[in-house]
């Protein structure tokens, strides 16, 4: 069923760069979910592609498989799910919206770092701005085991450059001069069923997880339809038959609401 934005949740997004949208799962829908995560991420698949395991550096800030859809039906039914799909059409103000790739976000507990502030837009390989992500929790989360933080506003600075997440640059000097720096972070905790939406140019942060228990989350990342390929390399776009600056299209980039 349609999940219609109110005008005043659009106008947030346009204005702030982000949004929570509570209550978008039903607490059988996070279950279901959460198990096929669970199956997902120790299975051996085909498609998808893991990194950040083995006690890497990278996993003590993220532990994440990327287009998990691609080997799990239930992921898939999540990941190209119709109601977020059509909530990042309306907040996107785009005619259509594709899938660029989803990824589960594990991050581990006890020991686990911070996730740094970044922009998402560097790492991907679009000419145009306007691409989004639904950051979908199955835990409760908050400040003690990895909730976001977002800055208001930071989408309008434009896109700065990408950051190590293990050997992190200061993001805001970057932004220098812009006045980013003296605007106060958002923390958005968030009950499992609810999500956050954040535009590819927002400044976000994740907290470490502090506590016993993985903080799991599933993240799906839309482009508007007509999006174009800089050539860039990205694990999800190799092999894919794309051509420099022709849209990202295809059966792994599918078309989910218009």
């Amino acid at each position: 069923m349609q999940r219609m934005m109110t005008e005043e949740q659009l106008e947030f997004y346009r204005e702030n760069g982000f949004v929570q949208v509570d209550d978008v799962f039903t607490a059988e829908e996070i279950d279901e979910l959460a198990g096929a995560m669970e199956e997902a991420m120790v299975s051996e698949g085909v498609n998808s592609i893991a990194n950040g395991a083995n006690n890497s550096s990278y996993s003590k800030v993220l532990n994440q498989k990327v287009n998990v859809w691609r080997d799990h039906g239930i992921m898939s039914k999540y990941s190209l799910h119709a109601r977020t799909a059509d909530i990042a059409r309306q907040l996107s103000g785009a005619s259509g919206i594709r899938l660029f790739h989803d990824h589960a976000l594990w991050k581990m507990p006890n020991d686990s770092k911070p996730t740094p502030w970044h922009q998402d837009m560097p790492y991907w390989p679009m000419n145009e701005p306007g691409a989004l992500s639904v950051w979908i929790p199955v835990d409760d989360v908050d400040e003690r085991n990895g909730c976001m933080m977002f800055v208001p506003g930071s989408h309008k600075v434009g896109k700065l450059t990408g950051i190590s997440l293990t050997n992190p640059q200061n993001l805001f000097e970057f932004a220098q001069g812009t006045g980013i720096e003296e605007r106060q972070p958002v923390v958005v905790p968030l009950k499992k069923g609810s999500c956050t939406f954040h535009h590819g140019l927002t400044f976000h942060y994740a907290h470490a997880n502090l506590t016993d228990k993985p903080r799991r989350v599933l993240a799906v990342i839309y482009m508007p339809d007509g999006t174009t390929y800089t050539g860039k390399k990205h694990i999800v776009t190799e092999n894919a038959g794309l051509t420099v600056n022709e849209p990202i299209r295809g059966g792994t980039f599918p078309l989910l609401a218009k």
